[in-house]
């Protein structure tokens, strides 16, 4: 089963991410920070399910970039789906592995993304 992991440390924002992706996708793990998350893909039977990570728009402790720099150094072909700030740009975040979607996005958009980063029909 393929797991999506949910990175983001607003308790209200993520449980309402949480609760949207479960609508379409069985297994949605949350953590609170990316040292949590790495701590997570460490476990190689964790590893070994993960599809895809979400980054919400509220990371904690390490920054977004730095995150993700770190999960690609563990799992370069992992794709990553980056939920922006309002105002916020994605310049240097993305590459084939990583897309951006600016802030206030509508949940459609966001499950179409996940959907294409899994390969799955829109």
């Amino acid at each position: 089963m393929a797991t999506i992991l949910l990175v983001d440390g607003d308790p209200l924002h993520a449980l309402l991410l949480k609760s949207i992706l479960e609508r379409q996708f069985p297994d949605v793990q949350r953590v609170n920070d990316g040292a949590e998350a790495l701590c997570l893909v460490e476990q190689p039977q964790f590893a070994a399910d993960l599809a895809l990570v979400i980054c919400g728009s509220q990371m904690t402790g390490i920054d977004r970039p730095t995150f993700v720099a770190e999960l690609r150094s563990r799992l370069p072909g992992l794709p990553v789906l980056i939920l922006g700030r309002n105002g916020e740009t994605g310049s240097g975040c993305e590459d084939e592995q990583v897309y951006f979607l600016p802030g206030a996005i509508a949940r459609a958009e966001m499950l179409a993304a996940a959907k294409r980063m899994l390969l799955l029909p829109a």
